[in-house]
């Protein structure tokens, strides 16, 4: 059964989609697979995420499957296998650090990959599936197992991919933690006008 989620410790404004707010990274996986249309329709929702020039720097490698997930898990740091271990997906998130049409930096690359990550996480909300991003890695096996050029490349984070599970699946030390969390008052993340 999946978790019933409560949302209480949210407060948004009554006309904010609830898309928006209720939106948590839960880390309560239960290990099932994801249709293939289901996990594209998630990736080409990254597609039109909004970026500088349109250049689309990000790319996701995901596992595919049983046959490499291990793998990917292995890419973790142990205290994120430890509840990775049974999302449907693991993925990790690259920025090109340059432009593709005259090689300069591309200082706004990583900002593009937020766009696209919400993208996904919304997307997957849609089909009831849930996103957990991840910055407990093992950076340079992820490049060098990946094939990923780390001279191209930033890694932005990992993340795991799936569908909720009760609470009482993880472990003691998790299952606290295992809520969405409350958000800064709005005064404290806007202004408008001159300070």
């Amino acid at each position: 059964m999946t978790q019933k989620t409560n949302f209480e410790s949210r407060d948004p404004l009554p006309n904010v989609n609830s898309l928006f707010h209720q939106r948590w990274s839960p880390r309560a996986f239960k290990k099932t697979p994801i249709g293939a249309d289901t996990i594209k329709s998630v990736f080409d929702a990254a597609r039109w995420a909004p970026s500088c020039s349109n250049e689309q720097p990000w790319l996701f490698v995901t596992s595919s499957g049983e046959k490499d997930f291990d793998t990917f898990l292995g890419l973790l740091n142990e205290s994120n296998r430890v509840w990775a271990k049974n999302a449907g997906l693991i993925g990790f998130i690259f920025a090109k650090k340059t432009f593709t049409r005259n090689g300069n930096d591309n200082n706004k690359a990583k900002f593009d990959c937020g766009a696209a990550w919400m993208s996904i996480t919304l997307q997957a909300n849609m089909h009831g599936l849930y996103t957990h991003g991840i910055g407990g890695l093992d950076y340079a096996n992820v490049y060098k197992t990946l094939n990923i050029a780390k001279d191209e490349f930033d890694i932005i984070c990992g993340f795991a991919l799936g569908e909720t599970d009760q609470a009482g699946t993880l472990p003691e030390a998790l299952q606290e933690k295992e809520k969405p969390s409350s958000r800064k008052p709005l005064a404290d993340i806007w202004q408008a006008g001159i300070r």
